[in-house]
C-alpha cells in the first residue's frame, strides 16, 4: 500500500441534498458530516456556493457556469478578430 489517498467526487445532485439537509431539514452540519462521513469543512464549503447561486452552484469538473462560459467563448471570438484583422496589417507591412 502506497498510503496515497484519492479524492472523493461526489455528484451535483449528492451534494446539493447534502446542503438541503442542514438548510431545509435542520440537521446540524455535524450530524450529516458524521452520517455520510465527510469532512464538515466540505459541506461548510458547499453550502457557501449553494447559497451564492441556488441554480448552477455546482457545475461539475471542468464546467463553467452558464455565464461564464458565454464570457468565454466571447473572448475566444475576440481574439480570433482581432488576429484576422492584424494578418492583413502584417502582410501589407512585409
Amino acid at each position: 500500500m502506497s498510503g496515497i489517498q484519492r479524492r472523493k467526487v461526489y455528484t451535483k445532485e449528492f451534494k446539493k441534498e447534502t446542503v438541503l439537509l442542514v438548510l431545509e431539514r435542520g440537521m446540524t452540519v455535524s450530524q450529516v458530516s458524521e452520517d455520510l462521513e465527510i469532512g464538515t469543512e466540505t459541506i461548510y464549503r458547499w453550502i457557501r456556493k449553494y447559497k451564492s447561486d441556488p441554480i448552477n452552484s455546482f457545475p461539475g469538473k471542468g464546467r463553467l457556469k452558464p455565464e461564464e462560459e458565454k464570457l468565454r467563448k466571447l473572448e475566444r471570438e475576440l481574439a480570433y478578430v482581432k488576429e484576422e484583422r492584424d494578418i492583413p496589417a502584417y502582410r501589407q507591412a512585409g
